[in-house]
């Protein structure tokens, strides 16, 4: 026993000592904050303060040296989310972490990303070039002079950084186009599911459905069932194509100051990192605060000491899929309308760890890269006789939006700032501008497809030219506003043209619940100020919820517990409140009843469909639902069938006291690291969580994958970055991201921001450099 002791007693010291000494070695990957650190690549010396929340302040003697510290601390908060941006982009995910990564790394190479922004490169400016160049020299700068080791990433997945050049800062551009242009997912769906959805069951899933709908869904319906689409979905990587947003402008009638305000809060998928990183750079000439993107030298969204500017996303098609007919006599070519073509074709190799390398051929037809090719199974299970290829904005050449942002930048008024949108080609984003002048102001800017026929619902036959797109929309007739009449400018992803506009933009507009209920909070407020901006952000009302609720309480209950719901429902303001029972159980409910609706039509497919579907909920509520067929008994039934259910599954997990049943217990935010948030032992100790108000449907976005059987609500997706500008004092502007600014789990600014984000709080990015110094850690930069 004594010798069973002493060897516990050696072994427990020697696990004790390997844990202090990886705590040390992750300690010393930890960035320095304080100090002076010589670097090549600046002409003089910059200072670097970093606030109480992380944000450094850049106060430098040229843009240049401006933009090279932001290279700097951008490697040295986020350099691990950097490169994976990087290797993503690049399809390169195999290399380091293996076969998990090839669904996307194919993915990226048939769409060559990393070609597209090679390409970019080619072209851009003098001016925006040196910016590039300066960037990719400070974050190389931090990599020489780094005195420890680098962030743990690297260490797990075994792999150095190479140099950072300036064609890297371009693919963060190239993954925003994918993720918030991604309709063509939704078509390649449509078409999936032809042959068993009706148009009305369609129209109620995707809204807005076209009056001819019934007549394109017949005739293609046939076609769609012989080109397995099915299994084209499965070879698509998972990963977020969605965006969502808040926006308005107020002109200084409706404010306290009498200057503009200006509220933009952008919806992005919640990570851990953040996709944004706040930073304030100032220069002779350059003075810039707000949302930057690691990775890129530039203020993506924020103020300069003269106007204020923000995004939401216009959900316009950029993206559609056509059908090629191949040449019956040679299969190597594809019909044209005029005449048969072959195909470009282009070869890859992706190295994969622990494994052979994959090769992959790309065909490309005129349209775009044939999506059939993403792996030789699916290619060679190809129906015989056509393929399906993708056409996007890369078919107008470069994508000169870098071009823009970087004007937006240097630009010093609304004229400037006009002109600079005139290279804004892609992602489609309506973007929002007031200045210490009194304007305000709203832009659409980009290149939108114009089609022969259609609207890009569905994938179109391209061998006959009918769907073909013959130019794009011309800018000078794309929407805009300067200084409208009412002096207010609301924007939540909804419609934002008439019907009569003559030019076909998109279809897939959001619901416009969140925008209605921006605009009724607005319409009282005679003297807004920074603080009734605040609390409209962090608004949980559910528009929707309030719609829904007087038909969901005529639903008959099927049992005591039915019945204690509907009285809680009823007394319910449809506030979506972390605290209160009522959001889960009018979320459980309205989720079962969309799975059960879909299931009686798709059966085991019908969780390929699950989304939030408002439209859907309220016609089978009303009774008129066509996955009801219309008649209001089967509905009423479906209903009250999915009020059972839902509860019952709520029970098994919260228990049988519904009144204790909490919206936060299920509507969390999970900040999970991308890499050690896959590993068992490290998930939960670096991960975390914070519950949260909002859904789907609240200004305060809240939304989840109800498609998520483990966590249906968790709160996956919403505002990325919040921030209030005043005009009257852009110093007094407030900011907020979540969880915080630095992407290394042992920093005191890893997780620091949830809790404030969760409640709604934000903070200034202002103060003298003197005033900084006082409380800030100071880093210098010396030649």
């Amino acid at each position: 026993m004594k010798w069973l002791k002493r060897i516990a007693a050696v072994a427990a010291t020697v696990l004790l000592i390997a844990v202090l000494a990886v705590y040390a070695f992750l300690r010393g990957s930890l960035p320095d904050t304080t100090g002076t650190i010589r670097v090549a690549g600046v002409a003089a010396p910059v200072e670097i303060i970093r606030d109480r929340h992380g944000v450094p302040h850049i106060f430098a003697a040229s843009a240049a040296d401006a933009y090279f510290a932001l290279g700097f601390v951008h490697a040295q908060d986020r350099l691990a989310q950097m490169d994976f941006m990087r290797l993503t982009a690049q399809g390169r995910l195999a290399e380091f972490i293996g076969p998990a990564g090839l669904d996307s790394d194919r993915f990226m190479r048939l769409l060559d990303i990393a070609g597209q922004a090679t390409a970019v490169l080619a072209e851009v400016s003098p001016a925006t070039r040196a910016t590039l160049d300066a960037y990719s020299a400070g974050v190389n700068a931090f990599l020489a002079a780094r005195p420890g080791p680098l962030p743990p990433e690297f260490a797990l997945v075994g792999r150095e950084p190479e140099n950072w050049r300036p064609a890297d800062s371009l693919l963060w551009g190239e993954l925003m186009v994918l993720q918030l242009s991604g309709n063509w997912r939704d078509e390649l769906n449509r078409a999936r599911f032809a042959d068993r959805l009706t148009p009305a069951m369609v129209g109620e899933l995707w809204p807005n459905f076209p009056a001819d709908g019934a007549t394109t869904l017949q005739h293609l319906a046939t076609l769609y069932g012989t080109l397995g689409l099915d299994r084209l979905a499965a070879a698509l990587p998972q990963f977020e194509a969605s965006g969502a947003s808040n926006g308005w402008a107020l002109a200084g009638q409706h404010t306290a100051s009498g200057k503009p305000m200006l509220v933009n809060d952008p919806h992005l998928g919640l990570n851990a990192p953040d996709i944004w990183y706040l930073a304030r750079l100032s220069a002779p000439g350059l003075d810039l605060v707000g949302a930057t993107a690691p990775g890129v030298p530039a203020v993506i969204l924020g103020h300069n000491h003269r106007f204020a500017w923000g995004f939401t996303t216009t959900t316009v098609d950029q993206f559609d899929l056509f059908v090629e007919r191949l040449d019956p006599a040679d299969a190597t070519r594809y019909v044209t309308p005029d005449g048969p073509r072959e195909f470009a074709r282009r070869g890859a190799t992706i190295k994969v760890k622990g494994a052979p390398d994959q090769g992959l051929t790309v065909r490309a037809t005129r349209h775009g890269p044939v999506l059939s090719d993403l792996t030789p199974t699916l290619a060679a299970a190809a129906p015989s006789g056509h393929v399906v290829a993708l056409a996007g904005p890369a078919l107008f050449g470069p994508n000169r939006t870098v071009e823009a942002m970087f004007a937006v930048n240097r630009a010093h008024d609304l004229g400037e700032f006009t002109a600079a949108l005139a290279d804004w080609q892609a992602p489609m984003q309506n973007i929002f501008y007031a200045d210490v002048t009194g304007n305000i102001a709203f832009f659409v800017p980009g290149r939108v497809p114009r089609r022969k026929t259609g609207d890009g619902f569905l994938p179109q036959p391209g061998w006959s030219g009918e769907a073909d797109w013959i130019g794009i929309v011309p800018p000078a007739e794309l929407p805009r506003a300067l200084n409208p009449p009412s002096g207010r400018i609301v924007n939540a992803n909804n419609r934002v043209v008439p019907d009569d506009y003559k030019y076909f933009i998109s279809r897939d507009w959001d619901s416009p619940y969140r925008a209605a209920r921006i605009g009724e909070r607005l319409a009282p407020l005679a003297r807004a100020d920074a603080a009734a901006m605040e609390t409209i952000l962090a608004d949980p009302v559910s528009r929707f919820a309030r719609a829904a609720l007087p038909a969901m309480l005529r639903v008959p209950p099927a049992d005591l517990r039915g019945r204690r719901a509907l009285q809680l429902l009823a007394a319910w303001d449809g506030a979506m409140r972390r605290e209160r029972p009522e959001p889960l159980i009018f979320s459980a409910w309205t989720r079962q009843l969309t799975r059960d609706l879909l299931a009686e039509a798709l059966g085991k497919d019908a969780d390929q469909v699950l989304r939030e579907a408002p439209r859907l909920i309220l016609a089978a509520l009303d009774g008129s639902s066509a996955f009801c067929r219309g008649e209001a008994k089967r509905c009423s039934e479906a209903a009250s069938r999915a009020l059972t259910r839902a509860l019952a599954d709520l029970a098994r997990i919260y228990g049988d006291n519904i009144a204790r049943w909490r919206w936060g217990s299920a509507h969390f935010a999970p900040f999970r690291h991308p890499v050690f948030g896959r590993v068992p032992l490290l998930r939960d100790m670096v991960g975390f969580r914070v519950a949260t108000d909002g859904d789907f449907f609240t200004v305060n976005r809240g939304a989840g994958r109800i498609v998520d059987a483990a966590y249906p609500f968790a709160h996956v997706h919403g505002a990325t970055y919040r921030a209030i500008y005043d005009l009257a004092d852009l110093d007094a502007s407030r900011f907020i991201v979540a969880p915080g600014q630095s992407g290394h789990p042992l920093s005191r600014h890893w997780g620091d921001l949830a809790q404030p984000w969760a409640n709604g709080r934000h903070f200034a990015i202002a103060g003298t450099q003197k005033q900084l110094r006082r409380s800030g850690s100071v880093l210098t930069l010396a030649p």
